[in-house]
């Protein structure tokens, strides 16, 4: 295990320590329970999503399929601008699960934000068209789903991972993959990146219900 002097200094902020000391453990121990019929998928910290200061409002993601080529997945801190109304007890900083996907395929996406008192619901690709992103980064705190992957690695440094195309911070739990497919797939996300997104049949609306 890394210690405190190695970890990147998002972990080791001084004001925050005692509680990323707990967060830090969670970090590395995250993946090891994201296999079999139960799985956080998440997206990926890289280019992209690295500049992204999250707004604290989570949202709901749905899709009956997803079919990935090139898998990666390590866990990372969050944060949002100083003195975010959304910071809550967390210290503007939310524990979240990125996983990368190179190539995406989703089928009947649902997207949902809670603004209290409506949701504001995005759907796509309900057709025969799949939904397609590339480079697809979600951070997230939750996804389940049932998955199976093709040719997994587990336990590389999340640094050294390349086959979603992004990359983690030195010293933390990855793993990686060539495939992933998750049927039923659920998310509860706080960031989603990527470098194409195509959204068949796309509709935009207000809703009593989310995803």
């Amino acid at each position: 295990m890394s210690t405190p002097e190695s970890m990147p200094e998002e972990f080791t902020t001084p004001s925050r320590r005692g509680r990323v000391r707990l967060r830090r453990a969670a970090v590395l121990a995250v993946p090891a329970g994201l296999l079999g019929a139960t799985m956080m998928v998440l997206t990926a910290q890289g280019v992209l999503a690295a500049q992204l200061s999250i707004s604290g409002m989570p949202f709901t993601v749905t899709a009956d399929k997803l079919e990935g080529e090139g898998f990666q997945q390590f866990g990372k801190l969050d944060s949002m601008i100083d003195n975010s109304p959304n910071a809550g007890n967390t210290g503007g900083q939310v524990l979240v699960v990125v996983s990368a996907i190179k190539k995406a395929k989703l089928t009947n996406l649902c997207q949902s934000v809670d603004l209290g008192g409506t949701n504001l619901l995005i759907r796509a690709g309900r057709g025969s068209t799949k939904v397609e992103a590339t480079t697809l980064a979600t951070d997230s705190t939750l996804v389940q789903g049932d998955a199976s992957f093709g040719n997994i690695e587990i336990g590389n440094d999340a640094s050294t991972l390349t086959k979603g195309g992004v990359g983690g911070a030195p010293g933390v739990f990855g793993q990686q993959a060539d495939t992933v497919v998750i049927n039923n797939l659920r998310q509860t996300n706080y960031a989603t990146t990527a470098a194409t997104f195509t959204l068949p049949g796309l509709t935009l609306s207000f809703s009593d219900n989310g995803c």
